[in-house]
């Protein structure tokens, strides 16, 4: 796909599309770009007119991304994006119905060195797979697929994505696991018109990470009723979280908050989280309530820094290398990851301020003295359980 491979043992690709009219060359191309930045290796724009076609001619060259046209009903769109340079055709089966016109498209996307896919779709199932299934089940969704393919058979075109989406978790993971079984062609994962964040976001990762952690699945879209920055955001951090791609950006983890915390966790999580992904740093920073624990617990991440005694005490893979003000420490981490990332760990360990850690044991023993070892109260708990269960 233009630069992009997909399948085999490339790098699994995001993928996300364009909420502007593609006719509106510059505002497309801004979108375009920020989806980029954020993440997306390939950009789906719709081309429905013949003013899109227009537009996609003049975007095609400037896009940082491979450009995929979207083609519904059709055909004569189709070949208008191919005429203006697109890397790549989405076809849905249930829409462009007309066998002729099908191997046309096909036949002059062979032609110019254009992969389809095969967009299948529960919401938009072929009316005679649908009675003939008795619903859009996992394989209708499949036979559409396999009908689709047989036209693209018979110009000797097989250069092919699939994908066999709904908007139904169970149903999307059922009919891409038989769609795995079936094909041996990338597969596109995606839930289709999942809604609107936080719950659109739990159904694509819901179905999306459960196909991933199987070993389904090519390239991925988060569909989501919302800026789609935050689709390819999404779908980036999806395949980071998972390992299946190098960390791009910023990956924040930080404690749950308990009776032990100094500070409001939540509140400076959210300002760290603000402040460095404004930045794009490809670390992995922790923010942790408390020093007793926080970076022991923390000793993976890049940096991170944990509260005691109403200052922050920042750390580089779990040793302390500076105390600061605690209001000082959503600053003091923002510099040290901008030079952590312009410096290396091995350069910010040796720049480490004398005295750190000892001032930070001070810290840590003062709060267990204050607090106690066990400031949520667990082993009391414990005590208790094994008093009544033995009675």
């Amino acid at each position: 796909m233009g630069n992009v491979a997909v399948g085999g043992d490339a790098p699994i690709s995001v993928q996300s599309m364009t909420t502007t009219k593609t006719a509106d060359v510059d505002g497309t191309l801004a979108q375009i770009y920020a989806l980029a930045a954020a993440g997306a290796d390939i950009v789906r724009c719709t081309c429905n007119e013949q003013a899109a076609a227009e537009g996609l001619a003049r975007i095609v060259p400037r896009s940082p991304v491979p450009i995929v046209a979207d083609v519904h009903f059709h055909y004569e769109m189709a070949l208008a994006a191919l005429e203006a340079g697109v890397h790549g055709l989405r076809l849905n089966p249930g829409n462009l119905r007309k066998p002729e016109e099908i191997k046309l498209v096909a036949s002059e996307a062979k032609d110019r060195g254009v992969p389809i896919r095969i967009g299948v779709n529960a919401g938009s199932l072929h009316p005679d797979l649908y009675k003939r299934f008795g619903g859009a089940t996992p394989e209708a969704l499949v036979e559409s697929a396999l009908q689709e393919l047989a036209y693209f058979a018979e110009v000797d075109f097989d250069d092919v994505k699939i994908s066999v989406k709904a908007s139904s978790v169970p149903l999307m993971i059922e009919a891409y696991r038989l769609a795995s079984e079936t094909f041996d062609y990338p597969l596109h994962l995606g839930v289709t018109e999942a809604g609107p964040p936080p719950a659109g976001l739990l159904k694509g990762t819901a179905g999306i990470a459960t196909l991933l952690a199987e070993g389904i699945g090519d390239t991925i879209r988060y569909s989501l009723t919302a800026d789609p920055v935050e689709e390819a955001r999404a779908g980036r951090q999806l395949l980071e979280a998972l390992g299946l791609r190098e960390r791009k950006g910023l990956d924040l983890i930080a404690c749950p908050s308990c009776g032990r915390a100094e500070i409001d966790v939540i509140a400076v999580a959210k300002a760290a989280q603000g402040a460095l992904e404004e930045r794009n740093l490809p670390i992995q920073v922790a923010v942790m309530g408390c020093v007793v624990n926080g970076p022991g617990e923390a000793r993976e991440a890049d940096l991170g820094i944990a509260a005691g005694r109403k200052r922050g005490h920042l750390f580089i893979k779990g040793k302390i290398v500076r105390v600061v003000p605690e209001d000082e420490m959503v600053s003091a981490l923002v510099e040290e990851a901008e030079r952590l990332v312009a410096e290396g760990v091995e350069a910010r360990l040796a720049a480490a301020d004398s005295g750190a850690e000892a001032q930070a044991e001070a810290d840590r023993r003062e709060l267990l003295d204050h607090q106690g070892a066990d400031a949520n109260a667990s082993e009391t708990k414990v005590e208790l359980i094994r008093k009544r269960l033995g009675e």
